[in-house]
């Protein structure tokens, strides 16, 4: 259980997410997936990193039962975590591609909407299902992979789109049977590691410069919100509700 790093061929490295049951991470499981995205970028043998999970889905966003249960002090810390896992995979010297199946939902879309590309299983469905958790968030993410009127019904609804759609809105690069998620996400990064590893990384600088929206800034902007709805008593009232559910 936890965040590992691999190196299955020269010049790739696949970060790993493994939290059981359904990769919601807790505090510290934000920020080990941050150190390690950024260790791997930092690696000047690396030219690509591929973000990947184990397990039933790609990422179920925070860990909810954590916050419920230390309060203010987990939400600030989820918060922070959050923050830097999402800039991790946007700030990676290198490019990063996501490999998604089952669900990739809350903070799994603040990852894959950072990454520089995705590929995803037949199973994945991505959505912020924020609002019935007590949060507001990823907004700025989930409008890198749909377009502006589809995101914002998804974030009101907490409907989710599955990997067909987002490939038909051109933000996924490849679906693929399940089985064979981690074979397309290496072929995809094979091609990208194939180029000069200099280069590369100048490219992925002149391409976060060229971005007309600051993501760090912009995601910070929607956690203050969230942080109001918590001081205010209103997100521990949608989140308890959310607990007797379940996921």
């Amino acid at each position: 259980m936890g965040v590992s790093r691999s190196s299955p061929e020269k010049g790739i490295s696949v970060v790993t997410v493994d939290w059981p049951p359904v990769n919601a991470l807790p505090v510290r499981g934000w920020f080990a997936l941050a150190d390690a995205v950024r260790e791997a970028g930092r690696d000047p043998e690396v030219r690509c990193v591929v973000l990947a999970a184990e397990g039933r889905g790609f990422n179920a966003g925070v860990d909810i039962k954590e916050i419920q249960a230390a309060g203010q002090e987990a939400l600030i810390g989820a918060n922070r975590g959050c923050a830097e896992a999402f800039a991790a995979v946007y700030e990676c010297e290198t490019p990063v591609v996501a490999a998604v199946q089952g669900f990739c939902l809350g903070g799994g879309i603040g990852l894959v909407g950072n990454a520089d590309a995705v590929v995803a299983s037949e199973d994945a469905v991505f959505g912020l299902p924020e609002l019935d958790r007590g949060a507001l968030g990823a907004a700025t993410h989930l409008a890198r992979l749909v377009p502006q009127h589809l995101m914002r019904t998804m974030y009101y609804t907490g409907r989710t789109a599955s990997a067909a759609e987002l490939h038909g809105h051109g933000s996924v690069w490849r679906v693929v049977p399940r089985a064979r998620l981690p074979v397309a996400a290496l072929e995809l990064a094979r091609l990208i590691a194939a180029k000069d590893g200099r280069l590369l990384r100048m490219a992925k600088s002149a391409l976060n410069g060229i971005d007309p929206v600051d993501v760090r800034r912009s995601y910070r902007f929607e956690q203050g919100f969230t942080f109001e709805a918590s001081l205010s008593g209103l997100a521990d009232r949608v989140r308890d509700t959310f607990g007797k559910e379940g996921v």
